[in-house]
């Protein structure tokens, strides 16, 4: 619905077309952010994990189902979300369109800071209803909103940054389809249902290497800026 909502604008209301779209896959120019947004989800879930068992609410065993190694199933169910991610792409090109290239740059004349906490704080109330019927169970419904608001803001700064960085909504829709796919599947599976944490821990603890790397980004954008984009 972002999408066709992005279409019908651009198309009919304000005429404004496509051109600032970030519709070119932008292939040759921008493949370190596509491996960026196909391993990155794989990257946070890993540390996610290591950050519960430091903080000692997840015990794993050595191997095997939750495990610290990985049997060769765990290793090909890894494989096998990573390539649905890639199928399921142009699936979640809807809400980036609508969401991160359309939404986002007209908002607060396109300032990172509040143009992307404001985008994330939408596209998280689009997502509450979802909070209601079944397909995420809070046991603390408010804090669990909470904290799912925190981690689509999260979100939306590594997103923007993925699509500035590559110039392609392709880039930003890899990335949101493997937090779905990959990030938030593995966290569930391993957290939720083999360590009975429920949906809450694993989403606060995600949190947190997610803003360490918006940290990062920050810091590193600040720098280019201050050495003139060199």
């Amino acid at each position: 619905m972002p999408g066709i909502a992005g279409v019908v604008v651009r198309r009919w209301v304000t005429r404004e077309g496509f051109a600032d779209a970030g519709l070119r896959p932008r292939l040759k120019a921008a493949w370190p952010y596509y491996l960026a947004a196909w391993l990155g989800p794989l990257a946070l879930a890993l540390c996610t994990l290591g950050l519960a068992a430091l903080l000692g609410v997840w015990h794993p065993r050595l191997s095997g189902a939750a495990g610290i190694l990985p049997s060769t199933a765990d290793i090909l169910s890894v494989l096998v979300l990573m390539v649905i991610a890639l199928v399921l792409t142009p699936l979640y090109c809807g809400e980036e369109f609508g969401w991160t290239s359309y939404l986002r740059p007209r908002l607060f004349g396109g300032a990172p800071v509040p143009s992307s906490l404001v985008t994330g704080l939408i596209w998280a109330v689009w997502h509450f209803p979802l909070a209601f019927i079944g397909y995420v169970d809070f046991p603390n419904v408010v804090l669990g909103l909470l904290i799912w608001t925190v981690s689509f803001q999260l979100q939306e700064i590594l997103l923007l940054w993925l699509y500035t960085r590559s110039g392609s909504i392709w880039v930003a829709s890899l990335a949101h389809a493997g937090n779905n796919m990959v990030l938030f599947f593995l966290l569930g599976h391993v957290l939720d249902e083999g360590a009975g944490l429920g949906p809450t821990w694993p989403m606060a603890l995600s949190a947190i290497p997610m803003a360490a790397l918006c940290l990062a980004i920050a810091a590193t954008s600040r720098r280019r800026s201050s050495d003139g984009g060199r």
